[in-house]
């Protein structure tokens, strides 16, 4: 049986940490490296890091950007954002990626999460569900960051996504993401009720009490947050202490010692 797992998600807007609320990227938090140092040594179980820059030439430093961040990252990494093609994730893998995550083109070409889990595992390919109800108040994939609405149901989508060979699912709500307000219980349910694999819940979180709900209400696998955990000291350790208190199977929780300086220079991985 797999334990519950805890993961930060570091969201990279043009090389910056950013705070997000319904997908709209607002105040600069700071950089990924400070970031994953602390979440290194904060019993974190793994880490994302998804990219949302819109302009090209922000997009083709991320490559450098993983690339700093795997060689000071002791869990696994998890990267995804601009992923296009089969070259893009042996690039990321090489650049020391553990997981590549697919969500637009995924959508757009299905064969490509095929074709991915294929080369390169299913373990090493994730499946981003972004999700938000629509005019008629019905729950909808949407692509492209929340701007395109695809008409896919949900359910469906990540049954598909399943049988293509994707080993685990990151599944947001839109509508709640930023909000502080808690996980989308009901979607993460469906979705959750729907697959065998592991489902990553994402989009809500404004305390430790909602991650214990992702799990025992919405049966996620793992659970992750982003801004809550950027803006308060020694987060990740105090959100896995509520975790093992309320009786749920995770790591213990522990600080560790992580043999990286602590204050590099960001420019220095470009």
């Amino acid at each position: 049986m797999l334990k519950n797992r805890l993961i930060p998600v570091v969201i990279l807007n043009n090389n910056n940490v950013v705070q997000s609320v319904n997908f709209k990227h607002t105040n600069v938090i700071g950089n990924a490296i400070t970031a994953v140092d602390f979440f290194n040594s904060w019993a974190v179980d793994e880490i994302i890091v998804i990219d949302v820059s819109r302009t090209k030439r922000k997009r083709d430093d991320f490559p450098k950007i993983v690339e700093g961040l795997s060689k000071r990252c002791f869990v696994p990494l998890s990267v995804g954002g601009w992923v296009e093609n089969i070259n893009d994730i042996n690039d990321l893998l090489k650049l020391g990626a553990d997981k590549v995550i697919i969500n637009t083109q995924g959508i757009t070409n299905p064969d490509f999460i095929k074709n991915a889990a294929k080369k390169f595992g299913s373990q090493c390919i994730v499946s981003s569900i972004d999700v938000k109800k629509n005019e008629k108040k019905e729950y909808e994939v949407f692509a492209d960051r929340g701007r395109k609405a695809t008409g896919l149901n949900p359910v469906e989508w990540a049954r598909e996504c399943e049988k293509l060979g994707c080993g685990e699912i990151f599944l947001t709500s839109i509508d709640y993401e930023g909000m502080k307000n808690g996980y989308d219980i009901e979607l993460l349910k469906i979705i959750t009720e729907s697959v065998d694999i592991p489902v990553i819940a994402f989009g809500g979180v404004g305390k430790w009490e909602h991650l214990v709900d992702g799990i025992k209400k919405g049966n996620a696998n793992a659970v992750s947050a982003a801004n809550i955990f950027h803006y308060t000291e020694h987060s990740t350790f105090h959100a896995k202490k509520f975790l093992a208190d309320a009786g749920l199977d995770v790591r213990k929780p522990d600080f560790y010692e992580v043999p990286t300086p602590r204050n590099p220079k960001y420019e220095e991985i470009f």
